[in-house]
């Protein structure tokens, strides 16, 4: 008979959590640094973070492309933080808060699973400190503010055919992708087309996750580009005097949140952009603030390494003057043999073939990695279905290439069964043969940019681009962006901008149907195939699963 394990809320509700109290004394985070929220749960103060300059060394986990078998990225950051608390070092993870829109879907939550969790989960995964819901307030605002502009008058004379702002909520809804505003009387507005983003994909999350303080919170809501005039010119939401009342709203979102992972240690989690529409990192203060009160850092970017990773060391790293010195890259033979060509169903059947020919995506990203002057370990996630032979070839391959290899255990084993990773994450950094450099020069012109990233990245021959791409671009370009990152967005699934492509596709061009401005976070984004910036619910949602019983068990949450 199978074994019956129990499910990540089972795990977390089973804990006994240590008072936030304790875990930021651990931290070094005296009485007056920090305030708790609750009894698990605490905001670090920014003269915290002031008092702590950046000193520690910092590891990336990121992972292959995404399956449904599953990779368990998070799991593993978690799990390492763990391994190397245990091993007697003074380690941070910091991680991005989960969005309510896959919690109710279909991918999960993301922090972490099994017993390499950061609790208390189900906080975590649902309303956490706020932190979304003050940038939905802040995001919606200034939709408000830009519909009363157009309502009073137009003084700055945005033409409503070029509004660049849309509306936003944490939530799958493809019925907001496209809307029509403005149906009611005469005191209803302006009929105007509109849409809405998921808030993990608005711009207000970016900047808040870029930003390096209060001032500079606010100097970048201001810079945001909301429309254009008819002559398209741009108008900001500085010249709608949106910004005071915006920083507001996020003054208490900015500060990093204090919790725990399931043995104890401290975490930080703070910001969650999805790294396929987004740049997929958590915040620059956090990882600061974790690299001034720890002797080691470990954060994690969103999905693939071809998304969050590259975003993570070209945008985040290059904004942030961070120094990353290793990267983990998680895979999982189960998913490796998926990318191989086999089915879901036979994932479970020793097929050392078709591992073997998955396993170029996993080469991909390595090499990948490898370009930006970054050491890799390649930490494979365990299943009881792997066999010696599969996990043989998987050690042999990515030796071949250059990387160090390990088993993962922390989903069934929490710390102790990630120590096998975290002794050659430590022999890495011993060896301090990282030499981090960003993949483009900024100052490039935008597509020079993109064609880097497709080409070096993704392995495509080249970028095709639609009309309105074209003129974007020169738009951008006159409003001086060009010489900013860019951030692009594209489906998680495959290197190219085809899900359906999976492995390490070739001959291939990637198509971008349009560029837009997120002038305030400083980047532009450009929109690969048919990437959407508002996700949809599948055909069965998480959320029909989910149910509160009276004692406070939560049935359903993973």
């Amino acid at each position: 008979m199978t074994p019956k394990f129990p499910t990540d809320i089972e795990i977390a509700q089973a804990a006994k959590p240590r008072p936030i109290a304790e875990i930021a004394a651990e931290a070094g985070l005296g009485p007056d640094e920090f305030l708790p929220y609750g009894r698990f749960k605490a905001k670090i103060t920014p003269e915290a973070a002031a008092a702590r300059p950046p000193k520690g060394r910092l590891v990336l986990v990121t992972g292959i492309n995404p399956t449904p078998a599953g990779e368990g990225k998070s799991t593993v950051t978690v799990g390492l933080a763990q391994a190397m608390r245990r091993m007697g070092k003074n380690v941070m993870v910091c991680l991005r808060e989960p969005s309510l829109g896959p919690v109710f879907g279909v991918k999960g939550g993301a922090a972490g699973g099994g017993y390499a969790q950061v609790i208390p989960m189900d906080e975590i995964n649902l309303h956490f400190t706020g932190d979304f819901h003050a940038i939905t307030s802040a995001h919606n605002l200034l939709s408000a503010l830009l519909d009363n502009h157009l309502h009073q008058g137009n003084a700055l004379g945005i033409d409503v055919r070029r509004i660049l702002w849309p509306r936003t909520m944490d939530m799958n809804d493809r019925a907001l992708r496209h809307i029509v505003v403005g149906l009611g009387n005469m005191n209803g507005g302006p009929t105007r087309e509109d849409r809405f983003v998921i808030v993990p994909g608005s711009e207000i999350m970016a900047i808040l996750c870029l930003a390096t303080s209060v001032t500079d919170l606010e100097a970048r809501i201001s810079r945001i580009i909301v429309g254009l005039t008819r002559d398209r010119t741009p108008v900001t939401a500085g010249q709608l005097k949106a910004a005071g009342a915006m920083t507001l709203l996020l003054r208490d979102a900015l500060m990093p949140n204090l919790v725990q992972t399931l043995e104890g240690g401290p975490a930080i989690v703070h910001g969650g952009p999805f790294a396929n529409i987004a740049h997929g990192c958590n915040s620059i203060a956090a990882t600061r603030l974790g690299l001034g009160m720890a002797d080691l850092v470990l954060t994690e970017a969103g999905f693939g390494a071809d998304l969050g990773a590259e975003k993570f060391f070209d945008i985040k790293c290059r904004m942030g003057g961070l120094n990353p010195e290793a990267a983990v890259i998680v895979a999982t033979i189960r998913a490796l043999k998926m990318n191989g060509g086999v089915k879901k169903d036979a994932l479970g059947a020793p097929n050392v073939a078709a591992l073997q020919a998955g396993m170029a995506n996993l080469e991909g990203h390595v090499r990948n990695v490898q370009k930006f002057g970054v050491p890799v370990v390649v930490a494979v996630n365990r299943f009881l279905s792997d066999t010696p032979e599969e996990i043989q070839a998987v050690v042999d391959a990515a030796t071949s290439w250059g990387a160090r290899v390990a088993m993962s255990d922390v989903w069934a084993k929490g710390g102790e069964g990630g120590e096998a990773v975290a002794k050659e994450v430590l022999e890495v950094l011993a060896e301090g043969k990282a030499k981090f450099k960003p993949i483009y020069d900024a100052a490039l012109p935008i597509k020079e940019k993109i064609e880097t990233i497709a080409r070096e990245i993704y392995g495509a021959d080249g970028v095709d681009y639609t009309v309105v791409a074209e003129r974007a671009i020169k738009q951008m370009t006159a409003m001086g962006l060009a010489d900013t990152p860019v951030c692009i967005a594209k489906t998680q699934y495959s290197f190219s901008d085809d899900p359906t492509r999976l492995g390490r596709p070739s001959g291939f061009r990637i198509t971008i149907r349009d560029v837009y401005a997120s002038a305030g976070a400083g980047f532009v984004v450009a929109l690969a195939g048919d990437i959407m910036t508002m996700p949809g619910l599948g055909k069965t949602p998480a959320a029909e699963q989910i149910r509160t019983f009276p004692d406070g068990r939560i049935e359903g949450l993973f």
